[in-house]
C-alpha cells in the first residue's frame, strides 16, 4: 500500500506491507531504502528479504516502535520509500562513459549525511559537468525531495551510482583507469597541484570525520585546500566545489 502524509504526491512515497513492497521492486520502481522490523520470520518475510537482496536495495532492521512512528497502518513490519531518481551501477555505467569517448570526472561521497550539503554538492556537479556521483547505500544522505530541491534539480541530471561496498567500487574505478583524488586537511599538497587532467574521481568525506581511513589510503593523491583565518575548515559542499572547478580549469587548458 502507498501513503503520502501531505495528501499529494511529492518526490517520494511511502510503501508499506510485504506484497506492496515486493510489487514495487518487481515493477521497476527505484527504492531509496527499506525498514524491516527486527526478529521477523516466515515465508513472506524470507521471500521479500531475498528479493531486496537480489535487487541490492538497502535494508535497515529497526525496532517496531520506529516503524509505528512512521505509519500506524497495517505495515506488517516493513516500510519502504521510493526514490525520485534512478540509481545506477558504477560497474555498468563507467564503461558507457568510455564508449561515448568521455574523459570521466566522478565524485565519491563518503559519509556525507546532511541532505543540504549533499544537494549543494550535486548542484555544483551539475554545473561542472560531473559524469556521476558514487554514494554508499548506508550512511549517506537520503535522496529525497529535500535533496532534489537543494540541488536545484541537479539530482535529476547527474547520475547517482549507489554501492554496497565503497572500497570495492573505488578499486574498480582505479582498475578502470580512474585516478582517485582525496580531499583531506591532513594532506601537504595543495589541491591546485593535483592532476585532474585525465579520468578522475574526487573523494569527499564527512565534515566531522573526513574520509574513512581505508578509502583515504587507496587514493592516488591526497590534497588539501589552504585556509588562513581562525576557522580551519570549509563546508564540505564549498570544498567539493573548489575541487570540481579546479578539474574544469585544468581540462580547459590547451595541452
Amino acid at each position: 500500500m502507498y501513503e503520502n502524509h501531505s495528501g499529494k504526491r511529492k518526490d517520494t512515497d511511502l510503501i508499506f506491507g510485504f506484497r506492496a513492497v515486493a510489487e514495487a521492486v518487481l515493477s521497476g520502481k527505484d527504492i531509496d531504502k527499506v525498514l524491516l522490523k527486527r526478529g521477523l520470520s516466515g515465508d513472506l518475510y524470507h521471500e521479500t528479504f531475498e528479493l531486496l537482496r537480489q535487487y541490492e536495495i538497502p535494508v535497515q532492521f529497526v525496532p517496531i516502535e520506529k516503524i509505528n512512528s512512521i505509519t500506524r497502518k497495517n505495515h506488517q513490519g516493513i516500510v519502504a520509500w521510493t526514490s525520485p531518481v534512478t540509481f545506477y551501477d558504477i560497474e555498468n555505467y563507467l564503461p558507457q562513459l568510455y564508449e561515448q569517448g568521455r574523459m570521466p570526472l566522478l565524485l565519491a561521497l563518503d559519509g556525507i549525511t546532511d541532505v543540504r550539503n549533499f544537494g549543494a554538492i550535486i548542484r555544483t556537479a551539475a554545473c561542472t559537468g560531473v559524469d556521476a556521483a558514487l554514494i554508499p547505500d548506508r550512511g549517506a544522505a537520503r535522496v529525497n525531495a529535500d535533496a532534489v530541491k537543494t540541488s536545484a534539480g541537479g539530482l535529476l541530471t547527474v547520475p547517482i551510482c549507489r554501492t554496497a561496498d565503497m572500497k570495492k567500487s573505488l578499486l574498480f574505478l582505479q582498475q578502470s583507469g580512474i585516478r582517485l583524488i582525496a580531499a583531506t586537511e591532513k594532506a601537504d599538497k595543495s589541491y591546485i597541484k593535483a592532476d585532474f587532467s585525465g579520468p578522475a574521481a574526487i573523494i569527499m568525506g564527512a565534515e566531522d570525520t573526513g574520509i574513512s581511513a581505508p578509502l583515504l589510503k587507496m587514493a592516488d593523491e591526497q590534497v588539501a585546500i589552504p585556509v588562513f583565518g581562525p576557522v580551519q575548515s570549509l563546508n564540505v559542499s564549498v570544498a567539493a566545489g573548489l575541487l570540481m572547478y579546479e578539474a574544469v580549469r585544468q581540462r580547459d587548458i590547451p595541452r
